[in-house]
């Protein structure tokens, strides 16, 4: 079931951190031992926001960093994010403002970590209309002036353009957060952290980490209507959930995606197209490179994961690492992938029809992208084609074994390709080295990762 976290209100404070004696157990998972909720139940203990490094030494879920070899955003110096930061740039934030303050115009990069305390509605409370307000923007006024009937296939111009392009400029001001270099965002555990309707934009910067955060209602209230995208015109829409532009070394951690509470099935139809407010989940664009996904769920989505903005994206980089997380209700982009370095590994892919949200494909490969996908699992309704799980250009590459459909191993490219006259490219040039937590069977991913990915896991 697709949820949203409700907001909370408390006061921006500073803060530092003394640890208690029944902090410093060690529950380990890997070198820096994630602990899950499940795990701190099992073992009869409280919620611990603690890991334990190499050394036992008890690390904040706020401080930590991602381990080596954990992907490709483990490359280089790895990434930190703001765990050297110190306790004058160390918040707790749970409103629109004091987010917007924290983070600045984006280019402050001295290390900071920013806990998000509940969920904050990144509208403040402002309403489509309040932001169409003194515009002069009417949906019905467009609509009437677009008309393909009697406007034709063309892109819109004139006074309601312009009008919904004043209307889209207010509502982005509002949601849209840049996110510095060197820095840490995390959800505070048992709070029901995250965002609602807002865009975390990580543009240009090296070094941040996002985790333990619900993303859910991301809306464009102004989506614009395109007659050329496609034979029928299509309504396309901003604002990504979490955006990588141009970013380096980005680690993604235990996060939750999805459309609620506005599924698409209750959007309304003009010219014949959905009225589509929605965009990506998590998109990784514009020459991004060293990025770790990891232990997130995606859920209730239509267009997920777009890897590359184009065909082309800047070569040599878009370098990304997707590793343990649950798919479910997606229709597509799981993800779409362009000229990069892409290796996906143990994540669980539930192809069933979810609050109206019917998949089309898994993986796309295209534009010469180098794709490796090994020891994954998907859940196939009666009747689904292994052939339907993945889609192509004819130039795009999938290498990697042991990937099980309903518990079965199962070539999915040679399925692909005997139903498709694009054949997907079986070999690539590159080979992962960068593999932590790789399991060589998928056999208990779909038990194991419904306990272990998506926030309000990590303590």
């Amino acid at each position: 079931m697709c949820t949203f976290r409700i907001a909370c209100t408390r006061t921006i404070r500073k803060d530092s951190f003394v640890a208690s004696p029944s902090h410093r157990r060690s529950l380990g998972r890997r070198r820096t031992a994630l602990v899950s909720a499940a795990a701190v139940a099992a073992a009869g203990l409280g919620a611990i926001p603690f890991v334990m490094n190499a050394n036992a030494t008890p690390v904040e879920l706020a401080r930590q960093s991602l381990p080596a070899k954990d992907g490709w955003a483990a490359s280089g110096s790895g990434t930190t994010g703001g765990s050297k930061a110190d306790s004058a740039h160390v918040y707790t934030v749970s409103t629109r403002a004091q987010l917007a303050k924290v983070l600045g115009k984006g280019t402050d990069s001295t290390p900071k970590i920013i806990k998000v305390k509940g969920t904050i509605d990144a509208n403040g409370g402002s309403s489509c209309a309040d932001y169409a307000a003194g515009t002069g923007y009417s949906l019905d006024a467009y609509l009437r002036a677009y008309d393909p009937k009697t406007y034709g296939k063309k892109m819109p111009s004139g006074t309601q353009e312009n009008a919904r392009e004043a209307a889209e400029a207010k509502q982005k001001k509002n949601i849209v957060f840049k996110v510095p270099a060197n820095t840490t965002i995390v959800g505070v555990p048992g709070t029901n952290a995250g965002i609602k309707g807002g865009s975390l934009q990580v543009q240009d910067v090296k070094n941040v980490i996002i985790r333990n955060l619900t993303f859910s209602a991301t809306e464009d209230c102004f989506p614009q209507w395109d007659p050329t995208d496609g034979s029928s015109g299509e309504w396309n829409s901003n604002y990504d959930s979490v955006t990588l532009r141009g970013a380096t070394n980005v680690w993604a951690d235990h996060n939750t995606f999805t459309d609620a509470p506005n599924f698409d099935n209750s959007l309304k139809t003009y010219f014949g197209r959905k009225y589509q407010i929605h965009d990506g989940a998590l998109d990784i664009t514009n020459g991004s490179d060293l990025v770790t996904v990891e232990r997130n769920v995606f859920t209730c989505h239509d267009k997920t994961m777009l890897i590359g903005s184009s065909d082309s994206d800047t070569k040599g980089k878009l370098r990304v690492t997707i590793h343990h997380n649950v798919w479910n209700g997606v229709v597509q982009r799981a993800p779409l992938a362009r000229i990069g370095q892409i290796h996906l590994y143990n994540n669980l892919y539930d192809t069933g029809t979810l609050n109206g949200y019917q998949p089309k494909y898994s993986i796309d490969s295209r534009a010469k992208a180098q794709v490796v996908a090994e020891h994954n699992a998907w859940k196939l309704p009666s009747g689904a084609k292994v052939a339907k799980l993945l889609s192509g250009d004819g130039t795009g590459s999938i290498a990697g074994t042991g990937n099980l459909v309903n518990g079965k191993a199962t070539d999915i490219v040679a399925a692909y390709n005997a139903a498709s006259s694009k054949k997907i490219k079986t070999t690539v040039n590159w080979k992962p080295t960068l593999t932590a937590d790789l399991q060589t069977s998928a056999k208990n991913l779909p038990t194991e990762l419904l306990k272990t990915t998506g926030a309000g896991v990590l303590n």
